[in-house]
């Protein structure tokens, strides 16, 4: 089975084949989207929004099964902010270290986070659209440590991880079992899975 994913990213297409492996996905195959196809803007209002329109267009392109993802961070000092801005949170092309000192500066040391990641995947043979969603909680690290993950996971320490860690400290496999993607992911491979058994 394939499955076309929404990115031009091929790091996040071997993320998600890692996230997938495994059931119904051991003969799933991940693709990235070609070169000249362009994805609509990010300008939805929830990251379910975006992720629609990503896997909508990718689908109507290809003709065939395709899913796109969309996450960020909420910080509950800020009201759920940055939340679908995440990756532009200060400024449109603020690089994940500004991104990250801003949001260091405006929470407070512990303050509480949640990753929220949505996924959705369209069959536009079938007829068929879904969106499945993954959470994680955690609370802000008095300062940025790790060098495996990327955005915010330096000053991420996850409510369900080892203590004291953040998930840049994480290995993959610790990272996907609680990451706010890895339950996404698994919540649509397990759909996919009794949709095969049907």
């Amino acid at each position: 089975m394939k499955l076309l994913l929404a990115t031009h990213n091929e790091h996040k297409r071997r993320e998600f084949e890692r996230l997938l492996a495994g059931g119904a996905s051991s003969q799933l195959q991940v693709q990235v989207l070609p070169e000249d196809l362009e994805l609509p803007p990010e300008a939805g209002e929830t990251f379910a929004e975006n992720a629609l329109a990503k896997a909508r267009a990718a689908a109507d392109a290809s003709g065939g099964a395709s899913f796109a993802d969309d996450s960020g961070i909420a910080a509950a000092a800020l009201g759920g902010a940055p939340g679908v801005r995440s990756a532009r949170y200060a400024g449109e092309h603020a690089s994940d270290g500004e991104n990250l000192r801003k949001l260091m500066r405006e929470v407070p040391v512990g303050g509480a986070l949640e990753y929220v990641c949505a996924i959705a995947y369209v069959d536009p043979v079938r007829g068929v659209e879904r969106l499945f969603e993954g959470r994680c909680t955690g609370r802000l690290a008095a300062e940025p440590r790790g060098e495996r993950g990327f955005g915010y996971d330096p000053a991420f320490l996850p409510d369900d991880g080892p203590d004291g860690l953040t998930m840049a400290e994480l290995g993959d496999e610790q990272k996907d079992l609680i990451s706010h993607r890895g339950n996404a992911a698994r919540a649509m491979l397990a759909w996919l899975e009794r949709e095969r058994a049907a």
